[in-house]
């Protein structure tokens, strides 16, 4: 099975099962997709520039101090968060500018439901850890922010520079994941002979040929 590392300069595609780069932390519970991309936001035509707007009216209020904001966290891949994270409403926007920002993959206590299957839709990988182990990975992610983490999603391992967590993954999105069935886009062009040979059979198709 191949292998995908990803950075901020390209986005996920095809089977992923592994996430290279540096953890950043975001502390708080129930953190809603409003804050993460403010509603006026949802307007726009496209998600190519929402990456620069994550977190922005949080940004603006912490006057350069918000982790999004910090020189030490820029091009970090692996967002680590609390309870909750990405709940309120259901817009697509939210991972769509995390993951044009950089996130790759984000580990937490919990996810709403509906912020967890807009991730998986776009291969960015949400993971869960307890409590216990959310504080040790941020402790460890702080006292040395510039080492680099690997998660791997076939061991279900996330490792550091000293030490490792053992995160958990649903099953049906860890299958997803790494067969690639997240991306459907890519999923139905590889099936293109298949489309074409039903594409035939369907008389509205074809001219009424064979009705």
């Amino acid at each position: 099975m191949s292998q995908t590392n990803f950075n901020e300069q390209s986005f996920p595609k095809g089977p992923i099962t592994t996430v290279q780069g540096r953890c950043m932390c975001l502390k708080g519970d129930d953190i809603d997709t409003d804050r993460i991309i403010p509603a006026r936001f949802l307007k726009c035509v496209s998600f190519d520039f929402l990456g620069d707007k994550v977190f922005i009216d949080d940004r603006f209020e912490g006057k350069g101090n918000h982790p999004f904001d910090q020189d030490i966290n820029k091009g970090a891949s692996i967002l680590l968060v609390n309870k909750n994270f990405g709940c309120g409403s259901s817009r697509e926007h939210a991972p769509q500018a995390l993951m044009r920002w950089g996130i790759r993959a984000i580990i937490g206590e919990s996810f709403a439901e509906i912020f967890y299957g807009n991730c998986l839709s776009l291969g960015v990988t949400c993971a869960t850890l307890p409590a216990k182990e959310i504080n040790s990975l941020m402790n460890a992610t702080k006292s040395n922010p510039s080492q680099k983490f690997n998660l791997s999603l076939l061991t279900k391992i996330l490792k550091g520079k000293e030490n490792t967590w053992n995160i958990n993954i649903e099953k049906a999105t860890y299958e997803m994941l790494v067969s690639g069935r997240w991306d459907i886009a890519n999923t139905l062009l590889s099936e293109g002979s298949k489309i074409k040979s039903i594409k035939q059979k369907l008389p509205y198709l074809n001219n009424f040929k064979n009705i």
